[in-house]
């Protein structure tokens, strides 16, 4: 089996992990409320995902991921997504918090342009964009939850 595992526990694997805080910009929106997580599947990319919003504005995102080289089984699928779900879960408390700017829609990191996270408001919506290297961005959604769950 040839895939290669990014993100989980490995820190010379480059790795999307965004840890994230902003400075209110709540224009005429409420904020989105605490935590959300999501998974985003394709035939070559798993990628996993928790948000947290505290209530003085602290971001925290983590997206361990896998891209996948060749064909999987099922049950290797699972396992695969298991394994993400599981290290998302132990190093969740040590991703830590950085700047995001919020225009009321997008989160982007200072004098970016480029959408981190997308907000809608109307349908209380989060997506995470997630990038990877030279790949097209992928659009993860992420479902509000009260608690996080090993599986995203």
């Amino acid at each position: 089996m040839q895939w290669k595992l990014r993100g989980v526990r490995n820190l010379g694997v480059v790795c999307v992990i965004f840890h994230s805080s902003w400075r209110r910009r709540w224009a005429s929106c409420s904020p989105p409320v605490p935590t959300w997580q999501g998974v985003y599947e394709d035939p070559n990319l798993v990628v996993v995902a928790r948000l947290e919003i505290d209530a003085a504005g602290a971001v925290r995102i983590s997206a361990p991921n896998a891209i996948i080289d060749v064909q999987m089984s099922k049950p290797e699928r699972a396992d695969l997504r298991r394994r993400l779900d599981t290290g998302l879960a132990r190093s969740w408390s040590s991703v830590g918090p950085l700047v995001l700017e919020f225009d009321g829609h997008n989160f982007h990191k200072p004098g970016g342009v480029a959408p981190q996270l997308e907000w809608d408001e109307a349908g209380k919506k989060m997506v995470l964009v997630f990038y990877l290297g030279n790949r097209q961005s992928v659009h993860v959604p992420l479902d509000s939850v009260a608690d996080f769950t090993n599986d995203a």
